[in-house]
Order: C-alpha cells, then sequence, then structure tokens
C-alpha cells in the first residue's frame, strides 16, 4: 500500500513539473510585435498628424496646403541700432544680411505667409545685389527708394516690386510717428496684399515652381558628421557685431547684435533660425563718393553651412541672374538642409577671415 501511495505521489510531482515546464515553454510565444509593423504604425501616423499640409518651400517643415503655393514677398528692413526693435522678423522664412555702405548691414526678409502680419519694418531702401537675391526665390520686392545703381533694374519687369517713395507704392506704407524718419517706415501683411492685387502681381506661385534649399525630414537630420564644432557663429560686421549662440535644447540659433539679444518688436521673442549659410563673394565699390558696395553674388566662392552645433566648408555657383545660388559640401553633394529658418550671411572675400567660429560658448568674448 505504502508502495502505492508513494508511486501515486512520484505521478503527481511529474506531472506538476510537466505543467511548469509547458509554461515555461509558453513564454516565448509572447513576443513583441515586429520592427516593421512598428514602423508601418509610425509612419501612419505621421501622415494621419500632417493631413491636409505639404512641405514648406521655403523651409521644408509642414504647413496647410492652401499656404503652400502662396507666393513670397521680400522686405527690405533696417538694421542700425536706431531701428530696434525690427517687426515681423521672427515669421521670416529666410533672411538676407548683407553689407552696405559705413560698415552696416541691412536685412531681406522673405515671407511666404504674411497676410495676417501686423507691422513690418522698418522698410528702407534697396541696393542692387538685394534684387537677384529677391529673384532667387519669386518673390515680390518691397523696398523705400534706392541707389541710382538699382533704378534700371527696378524699372524693369525683371522683378515685380513695390516702391514706399514713389509712384502709387508709397499708399501700401506707413509712417510711425513714435519714431524719427527715415527710421519710422513700416508696412502690414493687408497692404503687401493690396499692393500685390493694386499692381497686378501673381500671388500663386508658378505650377513648376521647386524649392530652392534641399531639405531632411526632422526624423533624419543632418547632423553633419565630421564638421567642426560651432557653438558660436560671430560675423566680422562692425557695427551691429552680431552672433549665433547654438541652443542644445531646441537645436537652434540665437541671434544676437548691438551686445544684446536680437527681439522681434512685434511677438517679444528673440530670433532663432535653424540653419546658417556663409556665403563669401566678391566685392568692389560702385563708386568712391559714396562708397557704393557692389556685391558679385555670380562668380562663386566659398562659406560654410552651420547647423545642429556644427560647421562645414562649403562651395557656392549660380548660372545667370534668374538662376539660384546653389551650395555644395567638399564632396561635391548639394547641401541638404534641416527644416526650419535659414538665415543667410553674404560676406565679402576680403573680410571673411574676421569671421570666427567658436567650438563652445565658453571660448567666446563679446
Amino acid at each position: 500500500m505504502k508502495r502505492k501511495i508513494a508511486g501515486l505521489c512520484i505521478i503527481f510531482m511529474t506531472a506538476l513539473l510537466c505543467v511548469g515546464c509547458k509554461k515555461e515553454e509558453e513564454k516565448p510565444v509572447e513576443v513583441p510585435k515586429e520592427p516593421e509593423s512598428e514602423l508601418v504604425t509610425e509612419t501612419e501616423t505621421e501622415t494621419e498628424s500632417h493631413e491636409g499640409q505639404v512641405r514648406n518651400f521655403y523651409t521644408g517643415e509642414w504647413i496647410d496646403e492652401d499656404q503652400a503655393w502662396n507666393r513670397p514677398v521680400a522686405v527690405m528692413t533696417e538694421n542700425t541700432h536706431v531701428t530696434l526693435p525690427q517687426y515681423g522678423l521672427e515669421n521670416a522664412d529666410v533672411i538676407y544680411e548683407c553689407p552696405v555702405e559705413g560698415g552696416i548691414t541691412r536685412l531681406m526678409a522673405i515671407y511666404q505667409n504674411y497676410e495676417k502680419m501686423e507691422k513690418v519694418g522698418n522698410v528702407r531702401s534697396c541696393r542692387l545685389y538685394y534684387v537677384y537675391f529677391a529673384k532667387e526665390f519669386g518673390a515680390a520686392y518691397f523696398h523705400a527708394g534706392e541707389s541710382k545703381y538699382a533704378l534700371s533694374v527696378l524699372n524693369s519687369d525683371f522683378v515685380d516690386n513695390v516702391d514706399g517713395i514713389t509712384g502709387k507704392g508709397g499708399a501700401f506704407y506707413y509712417r510711425d510717428n513714435s519714431r524719427k524718419a527715415p527710421h519710422n517706415l513700416y508696412t502690414t501683411g493687408e497692404d503687401m496684399k493690396k499692393a500685390m492685387e493694386a499692381y497686378d502681381y501673381a500671388t500663386t506661385l508658378p505650377n513648376d515652381y521647386t524649392s530652392h534649399y534641399r531639405f531632411t525630414t526632422e526624423d533624419n537630420p543632418n547632423l553633419l558628421s565630421g564638421g567642426e564644432d560651432a557653438a558660436v557663429v560671430q560675423m566680422y560686421y562692425v557695427d551691429a557685431k552680431p552672433w549665433f549662440v547654438y541652443n542644445e535644447k531646441d537645436g537652434l540659433y540665437y541671434r544676437y547684435e548691438f551686445g544684446e539679444k536680437q527681439i522681434d518688436g512685434a511677438t517679444g521673442n528673440q530670433l532663432a533660425v535653424k540653419n546658417i549659410i556663409i556665403q563669401n563673394c566678391y566685392s568692389s565699390l560702385k563708386d568712391s563718393g559714396n562708397g557704393t558696395l557692389d556685391i558679385d553674388y555670380l562668380s562663386g566662392g566659398i562659406g560654410k553651412y552651420i547647423t545642429n552645433g556644427k560647421a562645414i566648408n562649403i562651395t557656392w555657383t549660380r548660372s545667370s541672374d534668374s538662376d539660384i545660388t546653389h551650395y555644395y559640401d567638399e564632396s561635391g553633394n548639394e547641401i541638404v538642409l534641416n527644416p526650419g529658418r535659414t538665415w543667410v550671411e553674404i560676406v565679402e572675400n576680403s573680410r571673411a577671415s574676421k569671421n570666427t567660429i567658436y567650438a563652445s560658448e565658453a571660448e567666446f568674448q563679446h
């Protein structure tokens, strides 16, 4: 009898062990989803979250589809201490900074969706080379007067423009009496819209328009592997003495000039951009009397592309007045920008060595 009981116990324990083994064997069945399935899910989520949107031609960011084909405007903006703060620059897709006379710079801000802007400027006069930079983006060019060397091209059909000083263009600008002339001329998004209609300028881009820049996507950023560290970018311009500081938290370069943050008067925010392009150009004087500067925007040259805390050497080319500027890395590949706003610094070759890129903010003194 004892043997019989012992045998039953052995059988019972063996059964328990088998059940335990089966449970252990069943665990591997609970495997996570295949990576391919997860990728599909992410792609579907991204598509759903951007329904009705497309990539902006000028920033590479998502934008409502009904805004994507708006023709941009380019606004000539003063950049001296007396005019601070400027208004509207935070909304610009692209900003060009170029030297003019006496060591000062002027800015040209390119806005694709400008109609709701309440105050833009202040607006100042044109220099010839700015016309050709505006042309690159298919933009209508807003300015207040011009150097005599730009007059003939502005009066031609080469570029659509609205002059705030002469002709009917003055109706689309206003003076802010809290400031002294000539530092107090502004426009609005509504006025620019009305000006486009009054001049019968096209307000949409051509059907065959393609992006000025090449962009990557947010989930595949251009890290500029192998580039030099670029925590601070200091420009040589002797009046504003501007510089940019990289913020690792949001991946943007914050702009400073005249010893302080450069603020948009409309929002109170400091200007910040994702990409900086330094484009070195030959320069000369148009005349010795006025010191009118001429920038060679056609002969090509070298420069830097700066993003995500890194900088690389680039070259640039432009085949004609109506072409766009192309930028290439040292391997001869056209550079790919990260989505976001871009600041283009036009630099005189003779002064390019005075620009400084610092690997860390601790090295920078201003």
